[in-house]
């Protein structure tokens, strides 16, 4: 196969496809020599899939389009081809060759030789067979460690660029408001400081590795009504902007990122893909965005279809387009024939087009896909015989030793400790009763983006691709001197219980009984979490229950193990379960990380990014609520959560003393330093996670009780200190006013250092002072901490 691909040399196409001319001067160029028809083409994908022996990808056919005949579009050209890989299962290395070929055809067949921009799914690692699974996003959320989270993005990026991908759709950076929506494990958590630090850090990474990274979903969709999927969001203005938006906005400023990606919903009833105020005033002439936004998929159709305010595909193209959407996708729909037609008669502007194209054209030439020297082919398959399927199959490994690796690090970091009463570390036990639905299932730690999870289900008779252990198999590892019976008891949403009994009877003869729970991933109904998979309430899935309050009738220890993609009310076993071990979906190392715990070789360190509910009712809830939001004497429901946002408990001891600052006023454009000591007084080395929280007595609109401004983790060995200082900008006490704009106000502040949103250890007021003062997006977004050892006693 010859990779390159010769271009003939006319004085547009010379320009354009010179390297050394500017970027906006190739796109001026390629734009004025092209014909509406090839202008529309670079403003939709054709959903495809890859082809096992190494053949040209092939259009996927689904049910909510009609079928595309690619060798009519190709002539044209195209502007995407959607997930390659994430919609067959494939050979990574017969992928890449799949996908090579198809860009030569291509680039060949359009008369300016310009390829397609490849994107796919990365939600919690590359969504395509072989590829390491990662945590889901939940997860990173419970690290509370940027760092770490970069590192992974940058590893995932990786391997999508090494198979010729380009763009990746994630992270997901909406902020839970209601954990009964099916996509909670899709997100970082129900604060949009830690949803924005830990998305930014995955941001960073990915485009670290050259691939584009697609902020979703813009915006509200996690507000839905009633946790619904595609429900409609009721959120204010203010709401919406200090609660839902900021995270974008540090992805933006921060993260570099190069793409976004419309939510579903309709605000007070307007789509946000015709939300021009949206996708064109506020995030590209008030925040300066200058990526490609692309549609969510059938997000366009749908302001026909499900949204009614379109009347034809014309209509919902202007609308779309008009608002600021560059990027149809999944496939052709509205941007093929009904906008080459609606432009052509003057229905539609041909700026609008050329303004979207722009934008694409501009992505491609930075990506180098419109360079002479452009070469589809990855170097993992340089100087490979092409012609030899058999050969070229396992050439590409995207799940080395050096991902698991992170994979595990990622896993362990994100475990949280709810309760303990001593049990844990498991001492040497005999016989350990292992019971649940998800004490011996393999899938029990993938979110439903994962390939296996989103794509392998529907293809059984195809491997895994990956190695999965259960938590029997890691736990026979871990203690290996153990009689580990195992009793599945119930399914995960089945009600049987007729397993129940013989649960029991294990229980009664072991030393512990570990009681694994939680979901199985999906997809629209298919699972108990994931996608169109929400929740009526939050109680554990079938007899789930009814299982473990049996077990807690027993004299024998019942340790929770928990393997969901949500946050679920735990009845009894908050006070009664010996220990509760949260896991959320923690990806193919998972059950190592989980069984380290168990036995004391990790020492946990994760923190709830979401709060765990006292009952299953009080929905929606969230730390991050006024006081009328909390527990008060005018409801008879109090929301307070049985484990809250932050907590997590460590096989160590931390005292947190001698706090400091070096003010007690600070003008609304200044800031102010605190200094404290943490100190490991346990018996061995382990992290605390230092949570920074605002508390704003008197402002003058309702504030949250508290929300997080900021927070670092602390790695001691047994009897060390460190003195953590903290500088806190004004610009974090700021907040939307009565008018709209964002503002700091002179006053009291409240500053909390805490272990949760429920446990302050330290408090100190301190006074802004001076005139209020305007902020915006250029703001200070961060209080910035740092760290010095303090001499032992």
């Amino acid at each position: 196969m010859n990779a390159n691909v010769a271009v003939e040399n006319t004085p547009e196409k010379s320009l354009w496809n010179d390297p050394t001319v500017s970027v906006t001067a190739r796109v001026d160029a390629l734009i004025d020599a092209m014909t509406l028809q090839e202008k529309t083409a670079q403003l939709y994908g054709v959903w495809v899939g890859a082809s096992e022996q190494g053949g040209e990808v092939a259009p996927h056919q689904h049910d909510m389009e009609e079928a595309v005949d690619l060798d009519a579009l190709l002539p044209t050209g195209l502007g995407q081809v959607t997930r390659p890989f994430g919609t067959v299962p494939v050979d990574p290395a017969l992928g890449a060759l799949s996908l090579a070929r198809t860009q030569t055809r291509i680039a060949a067949t359009n008369r300016f030789g310009i390829p397609a921009l490849a994107h796919d799914e990365c939600l919690a690692g590359f969504a395509a067979w072989g590829a390491t699974a990662y945590p889901v996003p939940l997860s990173w959320g419970a690290t509370f460690d940027p760092d770490t989270v970069r590192r992974m993005g940058a590893a995932i990026g990786r391997d999508m660029r090494a198979v010729g991908v380009h763009q990746g759709l994630a992270p997901v950076l909406d902020v839970v408001r209601d954990a009964r929506w099916g996509r909670v494990e899709e997100t970082i958590g129900e604060d949009p400081y830690l949803v924005g630090t830990i998305g930014t850090a995955y941001v960073q990474g990915l485009e670290s590795a050259g691939i584009v990274a697609t902020l979703k979903h813009f915006v509200g969709y996690s507000a839905s009504r009633a946790g619904r999927n595609l429900a409609p969001s009721s959120v204010g203005p203010r709401e919406r902007a200090d609660v839902l938006l900021p995270p974008f906005e540090m992805a933006i400023r921060e993260g570099g990122a190069r793409s976004v990606m419309n939510a579903y919903t309709d605000t007070d009833g307007m789509p946000s893909a015709a939300d021009e105020d949206l996708l064109t005033g506020l995030l590209r002439d008030t925040w300066g965005f200058d990526g490609t936004v692309v549609a969510d998929y059938f997000a366009i159709a749908f302001l026909k279809t499900l949204h009614g305010i379109a009347a034809d595909w014309v209509g919902a193209a202007g609308t779309a387009l008009r608002a600021g959407i560059d990027v149809e996708l999944p496939n052709v729909k509205t941007y093929g024939a009904p906008l080459t037609e609606a432009v052509a008669d003057g229905r539609i502007p041909e700026a609008l087009v050329d303004r979207a194209l722009r934008r694409v054209l501009t992505q491609k030439a930075m990506l180098g896909l419109l360079d002479p020297d452009w070469n589809p082919l990855p170097a993992a398959l340089d100087k490979a015989d092409l012609d030899d399927p058999a050969a070229l199959r396992g050439r590409i490994d995207l799940d080395g030793p050096e991902n698991r690796a992170l994979a595990r690090t990622v896993a362990e970091e994100a475990v949280v400790l709810l309760s303990n009463d001593g049990v844990l570390p498991l001492a040497r036990p005999r016989r350990i009763a292992l019971l649940g639905p998800n004490a011996d299932e393999p899938t029990a730690v993938l979110g439903c983006y994962s390939f296996p999870q989103h794509i392998g289900v529907r293809h059984p008779g195809t491997p895994l691709g990956i190695e999965l252990p259960t938590l029997r198999d890691t736990l026979a590892a871990e203690f290996p001197d153990a009689e580990i019976t195992v009793a599945r008891s119930t399914g995960i949403d089945d009600g049987d219980l007729s397993g129940i009994r013989e649960a029991a009877q294990v229980a009664r003869e072991a030393d512990v009984a570990l009681v694994v729970l939680g979901d199985r991933a999906g997809l629209f109904g298919r699972g108990t979490s994931g996608e169109g998979c929400d929740a009526e309430a939050l109680v554990l899935p079938g007899a789930q229950q009814h299982l473990l309050d049996t077990l807690l009738d027993l004299e024998t220890p019942v340790v929770t193990v928990l393997l969901a993609g949500r946050p679920y009310a735990l009845g009894r076993a908050v006070e009664e379960s010996a220990a509760i071990v949260q896991s959320f979906f923690p990806g193919e190392e998972g059950t190592h990380a989980i069984a380290g715990v168990l036995s004391g070789r990790v020492n946990p360190s994760g923190r709830l990014p979401v709060s765990v509910p006292h009952g299953p009712g009080s929905q929606p809830a969230t730390y991050l609520g006024a006081r009328l939001a909390h527990v008060s004497d005018v409801s008879n429901i109090d929301p307070t959560p049985a484990f809250a946002f932050g907590h997590g408990l460590s096989y160590t001891r931390f005292d947190w003393a001698d706090l400091t600052v070096d003010v007690q006023e600070a003008p609304t454009d200044g800031e102010f330093t605190l200094a404290f000591t943490v100190r490991n007084s346990g018996g061995r080395s382990g992290t605390e996670v230092v949570q920074l929280y605002l508390h704003d007595p008197v402002a003058s609109v309702v504030q949250p009780v508290q929300r997080l401004v900021g927070y670092t983790r602390v790695e001691l060995a047994p009897g060390e200190a460190r003195r953590v200082r903290v500088t806190v900008p004004a610009d974090v006490a700021s907040f939307t006013g009565r008018d709209g704009r964002r503002v700091v106000e002179p006053g009291e502040l409240e500053v909390r250092l805490a272990a949760s949103s429920a446990d302050r250890r330290l408090t100190v007021r301190v006074t802004l002072t001076g005139a209020e003062r305007q902020v915006d997006h250029t703001r200070r977004l961060h209080a910035t901490f740092g760290q010095e050892p303090v001499a032992r006693a």
